[in-house]
């Protein structure tokens, strides 16, 4: 009978054979990000999880959900994987199938503004200074599909 280890990779190989649409856009788009070193994996083995991508030395997760993310059992098990991830230093970022597939550079200019922010997440970062000051303005890159995880339903 095969251990833990090799039971995942065998997932894992079944998951990078079956990926959607959307994933094979946004593993295109990963492969050609001219930072150095911003090598991802997909259908990493982090835990118990699989992320769809992971860059390991950035410490960064992208998650492309389809619409059954909305629904509220996989909302909160969304949140407990989260938060396990978040645990381990990974910062999450979600976006939707329909976003990948129809704003790819918006999603693509996230991962980037997400990578040249560094390899180490910061807890509770402070709001911009126009949100302190009362603006309230969002900065380009900011949006709900980061923060671990919390965004609009798929």
């Amino acid at each position: 009978m095969p251990d833990a280890p090799d039971r995942n990779i065998a997932r894992a190989r079944e998951l990078r054979r079956d990926m959607t649409d959307a994933e094979k856009k946004l593993w295109w788009h990963l492969r050609r990000l001219p930072i150095e070193e911003s090598h991802f994996r997909r259908q990493a083995s982090i835990g118990p999880y699989f992320a769809d991508f992971a860059s390991h030395r950035y410490r960064l997760i992208i998650e492309v959900d389809g619409s059954g993310h909305g629904e509220i059992r996989q909302a909160t098990y969304d949140l407990e994987r989260t938060a396990f991830l978040e645990s381990r230093g990974y910062r999450v970022l979600r976006f939707c199938n329909n976003e990948v597939l129809t704003e790819i550079d918006g999603v693509m200019n996230a991962i980037y503004a997400a990578l040249c922010r560094g390899a180490l997440p910061t807890p509770g970062p402070s709001p911009p200074l126009a949100a302190r000051a009362g603006g309230g303005e969002q900065q380009a890159g900011e949006g709900e599909q980061q923060g671990g995880g919390q965004r609009e339903p798929c």
